[in-house]
């Protein structure tokens, strides 16, 4: 293993594993704070298992924490390394782009709250503990960490010269597994926090109303609620009925200058902006139930954890032979193995049968299934001018609820 090899080097090293998944990540960060060593550290880094940081990370981060007791954590920029792989993993590419550039830059920027990544960060332990610790009561444990530690009145530093490889999710259903993760946990602590935001003694009146109105209600509930019910509600029942006008720039000129300032984050993908705002449309329909199942705390889903599927490079590299070492031969006494050689030593695997709402998305197909129709309304009768929008984003839903978003497909092999 690679830390043994460290080990055998010298390096103080240590390589540790739980036996169980309780409290998902929160839980094995908080077994992780428990070990002996962990009282010789200031500062704990953090990365998922597909983040990849230079060697040069910690030698660029720590000196903001040693020479500035009130901050809590440096949090890095994520560079993905499989951006260009499929239309999905573009459209990721341009939202993430705009939450690290103008968001958490600029919440940075004028030392205001800015929500922790789950990853590619360093946090001073001496502010978890100050906070709480890690707290596994909703599925963003990063998000409640820094909440807490914000109204304790640490600080925290956002450096977007330090970028690290990371990896986005390149099928749908994984996407929006994640996706329900980061609607639903958001809005869900939420919940369990505005009374004790709104009565922190510690921070002041403007931080309470900046984190508990801009960065709760306006980013995590009421942006998904308006762009759903305005684009995908809104304007299509609205040529159903003459007496409703929506002015055109409140359609067409508003929209299109939001949008394009948020996708100048990303000038590689700039001319996708209109299939990304589609996408995005239909998202909101997802993120949306997850907002509003954590806000209510109802359903199974809540703090359900699904590890988003990462694909890496299993169907783009192949097994190769190389002669005699291609093939490891192993003596085996048969006589000492208590099985029937007519038996498979590993189990045939019975593929599940996929029900129909498994593998499509029922909730995108009507909800696209109606928008069209409300297109050939105005097309036919209406006379409003809204169709071409309509039938894009019908169609967008409909493509979405058939599963397919110019995915990768998964490794056959």
């Amino acid at each position: 293993m690679e830390c043994h090899r460290w080990m055998s080097k010298g390096v103080n090293i240590k390589y540790e594993v739980r036996g169980n998944r309780k409290g998902y990540k929160a839980g094995a960060l908080k077994e992780g704070l428990k070990h002996d060593y962990i009282k010789d550290c200031q500062y704990i880094a953090m990365f998922d298992a597909d983040f990849q940081p230079e060697s040069d990370f910690l030698l660029r981060t720590i000196p903001f924490l040693v020479h500035n007791p009130e901050i809590a954590l440096v949090q890095a920029r994520w560079k993905f390394v499989n951006s260009d792989e499929c239309l999905l993993t573009r459209f990721q590419e341009m939202s993430l782009d705009y939450h690290f550039k103008y968001e958490q830059e600029a919440g940075s920027a004028v030392y205001s709250f800015f929500g922790f990544n789950g990853t590619a960060g360093v946090w001073r332990i001496s502010a978890i503990n100050d906070a709480g610790g890690w707290k596994d009561r909703t599925t963003v444990e990063d998000m409640d960490l820094a909440v807490r530690a914000m109204l304790r009145g640490w600080k925290f530093v956002y450096v977007g010269d330090i970028k690290v490889k990371s990896e986005l999710p390149s099928t749908f259903k994984a996407y929006r597994f994640q996706q329900h993760r980061w609607s639903c946990g958001p809005a869900n602590l939420f919940k369990k926090m505005m009374v004790e935001i709104l009565e922190n003694k510690k921070v002041s009146l403007w931080s309470k109303i900046h984190l508990w109105y801009d960065f709760f209600f306006v980013g995590k509930v009421a942006a998904h609620t308006v762009t759903f019910i305005y684009y995908c509600f809104a304007i299509p029942v609205s040529v159903l009925f003459p007496e409703i006008q929506i002015p055109l720039w409140g359609v067409v000129y508003v929209p299109t200058v939001i949008t394009l300032l948020k996708a100048l984050g990303t000038p590689s993908s700039f001319h996708l902006v209109i299939l990304w705002v589609l996408f995005e449309n239909v998202m909101s329909l997802h993120r949306i139930k997850a907002a509003v199942s954590g806000l209510l705390d109802a359903g199974g889903r809540v703090n359900e954890w699904v590890v988003t599927e990462k694909l890496g490079d299993a169907n783009k590299t192949k097994p190769t032979i190389n002669g005699s070492d291609s093939i490891k031969v192993i003596d085996v006494n048969l006589t000492e193995l208590d099985v029937k050689l007519t038996e498979p030593l590993i189990p045939k695997i019975v593929k599940r049968q996929t029900r129909f709402w498994e593998r499509y998305h029922c909730s995108e197909l009507f909800v696209g299934m109606c928008i069209i129709l409300c297109g050939c309304y105005d097309v036919f009768y209406a006379k409003k001018g809204y169709y071409i929008f309509l039938f894009l984003q019908g169609t967008a839903f409909l493509v979405a609820g058939f599963g397919y978003v110019g995915t990768r497909p998964p490794s056959t092999a």
